[in-house]
């Protein structure tokens, strides 16, 4: 039997990887070749991501392919959404991406609003407002004179971007795209009045590619310095989360995702987008999805608080490892203490248990004063949060969700998973934590006309890969 081999680069907002996909016949397996480092720049009050840093980790991927001697079918690059580079003329790339973190992003969609009201960016989007959409971005770019967009001819959202430097090629995948707040899902176009108002062309944007469509070979250049040779680069579903929910071992369409990293994204699966007042008012987003469907879906931050503790915990030599972590919140008992982790003010804060101690201090609730409890009301807090979140889903969709699927690194986290089955009172099925590259490289054997589609993928995932499931207690 043939093997087939795909090389998914998934970049995080935290950290990369390069891991190998192995397509078997029936049986389909994954290795990590490498894992590097992601963080932002910052440099004179602007943030950034290391753009060029990134590119040599993708590169060692690839020449470790080639001195593995690895024969690759294809390589796909998944990323986060919203953020994007800048492209010239004469197409070179203007500086570094600024990350959606930048404070140049705080209250953008507040003065956009002027210019257009916020009911109307909705029914022409459906996407969730939130302050660094790309649209804000861009927005607040063109407000304030920033260069790069001054001499820019197109820019390329963050997944095109890579694939871009690997290939020389320009394209807009539509899953990455759908982040932005730019394009209207009914039409899978982008909106011109949107940018009109804010000074921009629709020229900036270069054409929509689905997911699955092979955008070009790695360059002359590239091919020859990595020695892994001309390999074509797929346009798999760019926005991580797309990828994710690709891979959920679903067996029908009655699922909700939790796809659990530093954000927590929880969503169905919809035939269309969901663009009501109802869905306004909570602030759900439709998404773009593999074969024309929708992530109807809401952002939750999710580990992030956490990750913020673990930084602060480590300047004074305070560092758990991820069991330790697990043990100490079980350790802490249920706690009195339940912050909304989506509070702005946990967003991007100096130092995160001050800002939790703050918010729990304002609210009169007890005060977290070790890091055992610290941790357990974060866990607790985004119990709570998925329950309300799932509740207001499931009075929006036309089906019932028969259970929750959770996907990604928190998928490991056995206590939270519980934790979410005891306040949801459905079965959380726990697995894959490494849904991304896989849904990546399961893109990759779709163009490669291996698997006929979704859900021929999800029966392979659900063959391949362990699922824990965790049954509700009643309280």
């Amino acid at each position: 039997m043939k093997q087939y081999h795909f090389l998914a680069f998934d970049l995080g907002a935290t950290s990369g990887r390069a891991v190998l996909g192995t397509l078997d016949g029936a049986r389909f397996e994954m290795k990590e070749l490498t894992r590097f480092p992601n963080a932002m720049l910052e440099l004179h009050g602007k943030y950034y991501w290391n753009l060029f840093g990134l590119y040599n980790s993708l590169k060692e991927g690839l020449k470790i392919c080639a001195e593995q001697k690895i024969a690759l079918t294809s390589i796909g690059i998944d990323t986060w959404g919203v953020d994007f580079g800048y492209i010239g003329q004469d197409g070179t790339i203007l500086g570094l991406p600024r990350a959606y973190r930048d404070p140049y992003v705080n209250g953008a969609p507040e003065d956009y609003f002027k210019l257009i009201p916020r009911e109307e960016v909705y029914r022409l989007t459906g996407i969730q407002v939130m302050n660094f959409n790309s649209l804000y971005q861009l927005y607040r770019a063109k407000e304030t004179g920033f260069a790069p967009l001054e001499k820019a001819d197109k820019i390329l959202f963050m997944p095109d971007l890579f694939s871009y430097m690997l290939t020389g090629k320009q394209v807009c995948e539509y899953t990455a795209a759908s982040t932005s707040q730019m394009l209207n899902p009914a039409t899978r176009q982008f909106e011109s009045s949107l940018l009109d108002v804010a000074g921009l062309q629709t020229s900036l944007l270069p054409p929509l590619v689905d997911p699955g469509t092979i955008i070009g070979t790695l360059t002359d250049a590239l091919a020859d310095e990595t020695g892994i040779g001309k390999i074509p680069v797929v346009a798999v579903a760019g926005h991580d989360t797309a990828s994710a929910v690709l891979a959920v071992p679903a067996e029908n369409p009655n699922f909700a995702y939790l796809s659990s990293g530093t954000w927590s994204l929880m969503g169905v699966e919809a035939a269309m987008p969901i663009m009501t007042q109802e869905s306004f008012e909570n602030n759900f987003t439709n998404e773009g999805g593999v074969e024309g469907t929708t992530r109807f879906l809401k952002n939750i931050t999710g580990m992030w608080l956490l990750e913020g503790c673990l930084e602060d915990w480590a300047k004074s030599g305070r560092n758990y490892t991820y069991s330790e972590i697990v043990s100490l919140a079980e350790q802490a008992g249920t706690s009195r203490m339940r912050v909304n982790p989506d509070d702005p003010r946990l967003a991007s804060p100096t130092r995160m248990p001050e800002a939790i101690t703050a918010i729990c201090r304002e609210a009169e609730m007890p005060i977290p004063v070790s890091d055992a409890e610290f941790i357990r009301c974060i866990f607790d807090s985004l119990a709570y949060r998925y329950k309300e979140v799932l509740d207001k889903l499931s009075s929006m969709i036309s089906f019932p969700i028969e259970k929750l699927h959770v996907i990604g690194g928190g998928s490991q986290n056995a206590l939270l998973n519980q934790l979410t089955a005891d306040a949801i009172q459905k079965p959380v099925l726990a697995g894959p934590s490494e849904a991304t590259a896989i849904g990546n490289c399961l893109m990759q054997a779709k163009a490669a006309g291996l698997v006929a589609d979704r859900w021929a993928i999800r029966k392979l995932v659900a063959e391949s890969f362990p699922v824990n499931e965790y049954r509700p207690r009643t309280s």
